[in-house]
């Protein structure tokens, strides 16, 4: 059985990450933690205000951050645990790397951001939610 985790550079993505540790140990699961980077959204700007972007360093070092902050707590799970790094739309490589792998469940984070935020942000565990084949379970923050 396989269990999917969503993280992202948040503080919240260890919260998710520690409930998703203890679902895959009571399910006796092996965890995949999946980090999805999304590339920035490009501006046309003037020619005479171009700005060269390097987008593979932003993501090496969001991807950096990201293991980074949550090694400690990786290092201290009791079940077989697989990172994972992809890039494209947050919710929709998620549940579609879940399918693939045939998950049981997926972990994910809301960061409660109400629902204008939302519509206009976008959520990811709203749009999960709706197209995962399998049980999602959306971790909320503590208050």
């Amino acid at each position: 059985m396989i269990i999917v985790a969503g993280v992202d550079d948040s503080a919240h993505a260890q919260q998710v990450l520690r409930r998703a540790i203890e679902e895959a140990t009571a399910r006796d699961a092996d965890l995949h933690v999946v980090h999805v980077v999304q590339s920035p959204i490009y501006f046309h700007l003037p020619m005479e205000v171009a700005v060269p972007i390097d987008v593979a360093a932003i993501e090496a070092a969001q991807r950096k951050a990201v293991w980074g902050s949550l090694d400690p707590i990786l290092r201290e799970a009791d079940v077989p645990v697989k990172a994972v790094d992809l890039s494209g739309y947050p919710p929709d490589v998620l549940v579609d790397y879940a399918t693939e792998h045939q998950a049981a469940l997926l972990v994910i984070g809301t960061r409660g951001r109400g629902e204008f935020a939302s519509l206009v942000l976008g959520s990811t565990s709203h749009r999960a939610l709706h197209i995962a084949k399998c049980d999602v379970l959306v971790v909320k923050p503590l208050s």
